[in-house]
């Protein structure tokens, strides 16, 4: 009819019905992304820890390429799951996840307030360690993972320790939150080099690294603290009370102080 208005196209249902499709394409083509990048993901995940933990043995160079680091790291790298309980070692470390192991009560235990020191709350009753093997195949380190709060973050570090059980090889952080220029000096290689050759243990098995702000680091025990990060440097303290105490791992490597690591 001539008096028939036109309709309108424009209508406010019209365009929730246009958000709602592009959404739902959008949502489906993000999802189908993120399924197709997985594997990739977790590729990149598994080459960037093989990397920290050849890093932090000396075995790692920047020139290295993927295949590298993978060669490297199967001939030298021997993973192991310790149980905390009987500090006996295990081949099985298939389906470990740290995270997953935290959230259940049956794979972690609570931390009182005067025990959780390094402030983590749970502990699992497991830990994926690393032994390193020289040249000749033997033994000559065993990589610890641990963990703290630091001031803004749980920072997340390897630490390299000697056959002797006593001794520091190296250390590095690989991944945390702290400020750039301050608490993110541990990222600094002239700090991280302290940490070669000092002794986590004194000669009586007592933990005796100390994060020392102000003084000399000539002691076999101290490492210079983080200038303008006093709660960093107090987190790497706490972190290191606690994974070298009885709760963490300081019952294993009494262990490997009295050669249960050595072949032979």
């Amino acid at each position: 009819m001539a008096n028939e208005k036109p309709k309108n196209k424009d209508s406010i249902g019209r365009t929730f019905l246009v958000v709602f499709i592009l959404c739902l394409v959008c949502s489906i083509v993000v999802a189908g992304s993120a399924v197709g990048l997985k594997s990739r993901q977790q590729e990149q995940i598994l080459l960037d820890t093989q990397r920290n933990i050849l890093s932090v043995a000396g075995l790692f160079n920047p020139n290295m390429t993927t295949e590298e680091v993978q060669q490297v790291y199967d001939d030298r790298i021997e993973p192991k799951l310790l149980n905390f309980k009987t500090n006996e070692l295990s081949d099985d470390i298939s389906g470990f996840d740290l995270n997953s192991e935290l959230r259940s009560e049956e794979s972690s235990i609570a931390l009182s307030p005067a025990e959780d020191i390094a402030k983590i709350r749970r502990r699992a009753n497991s830990a994926e360690i690393y032994l390193v093997k020289n040249d000749e195949g033997k033994i000559a380190q065993v990589i610890l993972p641990v963990y703290g709060s630091g001031l803004w973050s749980v920072m997340y570090a390897f630490i390299a320790v000697d056959i002797d059980g006593v001794t520091s090889r190296g250390i590095t952080y690989y991944a945390h939150g702290e400020t750039p220029g301050l608490g993110g000096e541990v990222d600094n290689p002239q700090w991280k080099a302290q940490w070669l050759g000092k002794k986590l243990f004194n000669e009586e098995g007592v933990p005796a690294i100390k994060i020392v702000r102000s003084g000399s680091t000539d002691s076999p025990y101290g490492i210079d603290g983080l200038s303008g990060a006093t709660l960093t440097s107090n987190g790497i303290q706490h972190m290191f009370d606690f994974w070298l105490g009885d709760n963490g791992f300081g019952p294993f490597l009494k262990k490997v102080r009295e050669g249960a690591l050595n072949n032979g």
